[in-house]
Parts: structure tokens; sequence; C-alpha cells
């Protein structure tokens, strides 16, 4: 549910154009996992379903409403009601529409065929209907699987040797993958001891929670062979599965239809359109969301990247190839072809309801490859960072991974020089790959190399060794921090998970402030964190650039005349280090030689007088959770002490509510804003603004009510 939500709000945080256009409405197929049923409102033994438009027989499909307009305020967007219709189903079929939350609803598909839902979405702009098609179907049987041949139709049948694959067998890569070898693995007892029949559901094909459902799943063809697995697993219990039940060996796998949906209705009429290439995350969520002991996937959710960012411009060619192309790094269907080498095309621009999250098959080939952990390989001629230059010889297999979206855009010496016209100029956002490895600074100096510091050779595997580290187990921290959220701060009570990211080589450090610069870099006579630091020099090249002084702002439109190229050089220096994030800790010496030869670049001198920045009175952090319903955390940190006021405005400006006035000394705070104005009244769903207001400091940051 989250990422639906997000999918349709996030764009409009930072959205300034407030005309909301006629609503433009969608359906989703709701995958339901068992991490996500309670947010649902269903209770933990309704029945699962991977969100593809092929359900299996005896099996319920879910539908959430959607408006894939992408441009207004956030409050006109939202749907406000939706009326669902069942307008047709196969014949012989009893089924109809079941509501299980305010706007979503269900149907049972109890005969194979084709379902065709309608939904009208009403938001405060007006009405809109669509319409899609649903296949209801029943499990084949991969096919050939450990040398068994499958019993009538069969996906080996028509795909083996990569027919209809542009010559890529997808099925032989698949057959020694971890997906093809799970269950066989952990029935034979090479694998986890405690396994027993009820883990069989996530390991064979057509396996379903719904004991009625018989839509020749492993599950019934089990019964009907009155087989039963009883655990743990040993080295003949895999071969008698095999010898003395061979009717079950292709579904006793984690098969093609487990991911691309139950194939009977293909496989009769051939129709693509009867099975499904998803890159969608409800497939894997299915297993990977299965607490207590499966829960990659409640990780992933915390992440980053399971947030929707949707670029709308970039989606209209959806290419691939280069840094230049937005899809790449902006939507996981859009990696997934890079990572082939292809282009996508459309006969129509895409709108939000066909982005695809950064998500599982994103990063890992379902079908199995050579690479670590099965991750998607990359052309040859993309392991290069934007300035052309090739990936550094240490760099590992894991991190090219992260390397293909995580560095910056462009190149400091030819593009670093050209007029900044677009949000987009410069490196872009997350330059982490160039500040890790010390490259792609512009250079005042000809043939002068920047100092670099020695995380990239330390670290074995680079990025994952620190943003993969072990997760924190406590209840405040389970899931938040660590493994595949790729975060090591949990934003809801700045719990940071410094120790088990770099204990192995710094020791035991309770936060990233303990990590102390080797000297003063900022010259502000005191030896600070590395973040400080670093803050204190961006400071400083901020005061250089125009408009010049202690207004801590860049005015772009001003880099012209004799030092119009230099005003620009400084800036693209000033964002690398910015947009890498980090704050200074992923190359601390890099970012401050950079900097520090930047300010002097610009006729400053690093805390010579005027120039040393003063430590900001406060800091306000972003509210958390956002968007948010029915109420939100908002946290401020004080770096000495001073009245301080929290105020709430809508996005007119006007004076919602206050929900702090205070004096407070140096230290961490938090507000609970619930929503309400100050007469306690619920306000309207919209994009507030929260400030931080001080006498000699002020600050404000945006978040969104949704309800």
């Amino acid at each position: 549910m989250k990422k639906l939500l997000l999918s349709i709000f996030v764009f409009f945080m930072g959205a300034t154009v407030l005309l909301a256009q006629n609503p433009r409405a969608y359906i989703q197929i709701t995958p339901v996992s068992p991490g996500v049923k309670a947010a649902y409102g269903l209770s933990t033994s309704a029945m699962n379903a991977s969100g593809l438009r092929v359900v299996p027989k005896g099996s319920y499909a879910y539908f959430m409403p959607g408006n894939s307009v992408s441009s207004g305020n956030a409050d006109s967007l939202v749907v406000r009601s939706a009326n669902w219709e069942l307008v047709s189903k196969p014949s012989g079929s009893t089924a109809s529409l079941i509501a299980f939350n305010t706007l979503g609803t269900k149907f049972l598909a109890d005969m194979t065929g084709e379902y065709q839902v309608k939904v009208s979405v009403t938001t405060y702009r007006g009405t809109d209907d669509t319409t899609i098609s649903v296949y209801s179907s029943t499990y084949l049987g991969v096919g050939g699987f450990q040398g068994v041949a499958g019993t009538g139709l069969n996906c080996k049948m028509c795909h083996a040797g990569g027919n209809n694959f542009g010559g890529v067998d997808y099925i032989t890569n698949w057959s020694t993958s971890m997906h093809a070898t799970a269950l066989m693995r952990k029935m034979n007892g090479s694998e986890a001891p405690t396994f027993a029949n009820r883990c069989i559901s996530c390991h064979a094909t057509g396996y379903d929670t719904n004991a009625t459902a018989n839509n020749n799943g492993f599950d019934d063809i089990a019964k009907a062979a009155n087989y039963t697995f009883w655990g743990p697993g040993t080295p003949a219990k895999w071969d008698s599965l095999k010898n003395q039940y061979p009717g079950l060996v292709n579904h006793a796998t984690i098969g093609c239809e487990s991911c691309h949906g139950a194939g009977s209705e293909h496989a009769m009429s051939g129709s693509k359109a009867k099975i499904q290439i998803s890159a969608q995350d409800g497939a894997c969520a299915i297993c990977h969301d299965a607490p207590t002991k499966h829960y990659k996937f409640s990780q992933y959710e915390n992440s980053t990247h399971a947030v929707a960012v949707y670029e709308g411009s970039a989606t209209r060619t959806m290419a691939t190839t280069t840094l230049q192309d937005c899809m790449r790094c902006h939507d996981g269907r859009g990696f997934v072809a890079f990572s082939k080498g292809k282009t996508i095309t459309t006969p129509v621009a895409p709108t939000i309801a066909d982005h695809t999250t950064i998500n599982c098959a994103t990063c890992h080939d379902p079908h199995g490859n050579a690479r670590p952990y099965n991750l998607r390989g990359t052309p040859a001629s993309a392991d290069t960072l934007g300035d052309g230059t090739a990936y550094p010889a240490n760099i590992s297999e894991e991190a090219k991974t992260c390397a293909n979206c995580h560095k910056a855009r462009r190149g400091a010496e030819v593009y670093g020089i050209t007029k900044p016209t677009s949000s987009t100029w410069g490196p872009h956002h997350s330059s982490q790959l160039d500040v890790l490895y010390g490259r792609n600074a512009a250079e005042f100096t000809a043939g002068y190399t920047y100092q670099s510091g020695m995380h990239s050779t330390v670290a074995a595997k680079q990025c994952i060794t620190c943003h993969m580290a072990p997760t924190d187990t406590s209840s405040a921290n389970k899931h938040k921090v660590g493994g595949h959220t790729f975060k090591l701060r949990n934003p809801e009570n700045n719990f940071q998970a410094v120790d088990s990211a770099c204990a192995s080589c710094h020791g035991h450090k309770a936060s990233f402030d303990d990590f102390i610069a080797s000297t003063d870099y900022d010259k502000n006579g005191v030896k600070e964190a590395v973040s400080k630091e670093i803050a204190g020099l961006l400071k400083q090249v901020r005061y250089h650039l125009p408009p010049k002084g202690w207004k801590d702002v860049v005015d772009v439109k001003q880099f012209v005349g004799a030092d119009s190229i230099l005003y620009r050089k400084a800036y693209w220096n000033h964002q690398l280090i910015v947009e890498d994030q980090s704050n200074g800790i992923h190359n601390s010496k890099f970012a401050a030689d950079v900097l520090t030869k930047t300010i002097e670049a610009l006729g400053g001198v690093v805390g010579n007088g005027k120039d040393v920045p003063p430590i900001a009175d406060f800091t306000l952090n972003q509210n958390y959770p956002n968007p948010f319903n029915p109420s939100t955390k908002i946290t401020f940190i004080a770096n000495q002490s001073g009245t301080v006021k929290i105020r709430i405005y809508n996005s007119l400006g006007s004076l919602v509510k206050e929900v702090y006035n205070n004096y407070v000394a140096a230290g961490p705070y938090s507000v609970n804003w619930d929503g309400t104005d100050s007469r306690g009244l619920k306000v309207a769903s919209g994009v507030y603004i929260y400030k931080l207001e001080s006498p000699k400091f002020n600050a404000a940051k945006k978040m969104l009510l949704m309800k």
C-alpha cells in the first residue's frame, strides 16, 4: 500500500504547479504479501496475491484505484471514492466483487478465462473510469526439470533454447539458479535443517494457501498422489520424491509460473496478454515478505529504492543506453533494459501508472546468472564514470551494480563548464562512486591530483560492505537499518548503525559525529566531526559564489562575465560533494581537498577572518513518516541554547498551528503534529510547510498529509 500511495504522491512534494487536471483513472492489481495484510485490513489467513494480471484459479485478485495525472496539487489528485464493476466473467463463474478496504475490491477467480474489471474514480477535479482484463489459469509445470519430462503442455515445450526470447536461453540459465534448486536443496538436507511441510508453499510452483483451490499446483498434485513431506530434509528425501512421485518434480521448484503466472490460458492460445512479463515486486514479496524468518522485503520497503521516484519527462522515450537517459535509474524496468543493452519503446507516452520502482528484479536476475547473488550484468561500455574514465580495477562486482546509478551523470571538464540552464545541471543526484574513488572534480590547476582516502581500497565490496551491514535486531530498529534497507540511519529515532558497518576498521562509534576529522579542514579553530568540517567548507564555497556573502544561497543566473567558467567549475565541485550525500564520510580527504582548492580558486582563504562560517544554531530534519496520516514527527537539533518555535503553514502561507514554543538547551528534540489546526479541527489532505523559527535562524521543509 505504501508504494502505491507514494507512486501517486511523492512527485508532488516538490511541485510548484498548482493547476490541477481532471483525473485519469488506472487500476493497480495489488500484490498481497504476509507483511502487508494488516495494513489492508486483511486477516493473516487471507490468501496471498502476486499482483500479476494472471491469477491462479481458486485465488483472489485484489485491486486498488489510482489517478495517473502528474501535475497539480496533491489535494486535488487524491482519489476520494471508487466505484467498481465486474463487467464480464467466464461462462459458469459466480464471481462477485467484495470490498476489502475503503477503496479496494477483490474477487475470487472461480473459473479459468477472462475477467474484466472497471473502476470509476472521483477526485476534487472530477471523475474518470477505466477497464482492465485479468486472466485466470491453471498451472502446467516447467517441463524437463532435473531430467524429468513434463506432462502435457509445459513452459519448456515452447521456450527451450531461447525460443521467443531473442535467443537468450532463460530456462537453461534458470535450471541451476537458487530459485530452481531451492526446494531440492532444502529437501535433501543441504540447507535449513528446520525445513518442514509448511515451508513448501514458497519453494514450489502453485502451492497456494487456499485448501479448496484446485489449479494443478504442487499441493493439488501432491494431494492426488498422497505425497506429504516430513522434515527435516535428508539426502534421500529429494531422491524419493523424484523417483516415486515424478509427476511432482516439474512443480517442485520455483519455476516460470511462480513469477509469470499460471500458464494454461497462455499455452492454449499463445496470447502474450495471458502471461505476464513483469518487473514489479509482488511475486517476490509473497515469499520474501514472510515474517519472521524471511524479511528481506521488509528491509527493502524501508529503503529509498522502494519509494517511487517518477521521472515524467524521461518516460516519454524510455531510453536506457546512456547516463543522460533518466529511465535507467528512475525506473526498474528501464534499468533491466539497460542491463541488457536495450532501449524500450512504447506506442504512447507512459504515465505514472506504468512506473516500476527499483525493486528485487531490478538488481537481481530471477532467471539466474554467474554473477554474485545473480546481480544483473551491465554492458561493458557502461563501466565508466560520467567523465569517461574506466572504473578502478579494484571495484567489486557488487559495487558495479550500485555504480550504474550512484555516480555523476556527466564529466566535470566538459559539462561542468557549460552554462547551468536546468535543475539537472551538474553531477545531478547520487555522485557517490565519483567521491568514493576521488574522481571527476573540476580542476583549477592543470594536472593537479586531488587527495583521496582509503575507503575504496579497504572495503572489500565497497558500497555493500557498509550499506548492507548486519541489521540491528532491536524492536525499534529492526528492518530500518542495514541489509536491504541500504541505510545506516533510522530516521524515526536517529539511531545510526555505525558499529555494524564501521567497527571492524574504526572501533566502537555511537554515531557519525564520532568520526572526528584528522585536521581542522574549515579552519574555524575547532577540529570537529567530519560532517561539520565539510559543511563548513561548503558554506565557504557558497560565500564566494554569486550573489556572494553570508546569504547561503547560490544564484546561477549571475554566473556571467569573465569569471563565469570559474563559477561553474566551483559550483560543480560544490554539487559533487553535496550530492554524494555522505557529508564527507565516503572520502573526507577528497571532499576537503576539492572544496579547499575551490575556495582558493575563487580568491578566498579558508577560515580567513569573515570567511569563517558560523555554526548554524539549529538543524531542522525532514518529518517522519512522510507522507503521513494521521500524525507525524518533526525533529530538530539545537547546536546551542535558544528560543524555538515550530509552526505549521498551509500551501498558501497561512498559519495553521504553532506546535512548539520553548527555550531549549543544546541537544535533539522532537514534536508531533496530529494534523489538526489551532482550533483542534482536522485539516484537509495536502502539502504543508513546517518552519523552525528562532531569533537568529529560520528553516522550513515541506510535508504531505494524505488521507
